[in-house]
């Protein structure tokens, strides 16, 4: 099983907005896209995604630029895993990629009926890997409580 997938491809002109810059929320369509084709080739099952956290927005991609995505399981639950999303993009004749986001996405392997499913273990390899899992494991718990607190604070 694969832990980790990378996609690359073009920013187009259809992904831009008025000021040239590739839209936040087609950013965002990316991050899903490959978090989902990780957590499936890891599970190998259909999955859907429960959350996107901390989706950070460091530096804009322009119209023309290389985008780059890499993908990457860091933390398995039950049926849940979490995935580490980097963006790079690059001007394709400087080929110097440059972080543009990140973030934490959760996905949750389904079966046909859509109901939760069990996922392999993912047991990190080095150091790196462990510390991106105890930050996964972290956020999941942080999720956790402001859920709890929405619930019995505002009754939702």
């Amino acid at each position: 099983m694969k832990s980790s997938i990378t996609f690359q491809f073009l920013a187009e002109p259809t992904d831009v907005n008025f000021g040239g810059n590739v839209h936040g929320g087609m950013v965002m369509k990316w991050i899903d896209q490959a978090a989902y084709a990780c957590a499936a080739q890891w599970s190998g099952k259909y999955c859907v995604t429960v959350s996107a956290n901390a989706i950070r927005f460091i530096k804009p991609i322009k119209v023309g630029q290389i985008v780059n995505l890499q993908a990457q399981l860091v933390h398995t639950g039950t049926s849940s895993m979490h995935i580490y999303v980097v963006v790079q993009s690059c001007s394709p004749t400087t080929n110097e990629m440059k972080v543009t986001n990140r973030c934490f996405i959760t996905f949750m392997a389904t079966d046909g009926a859509g109901k939760p499913v069990a996922v392999p273990s993912y047991i990190p390899e080095d150091d790196l890997q462990l510390q991106l899992e105890l930050v996964a494991m972290n956020a999941k718990d942080f999720a956790k409580q402001l859920d709890t607190d929405f619930r019995d604070t505002l009754g939702c």
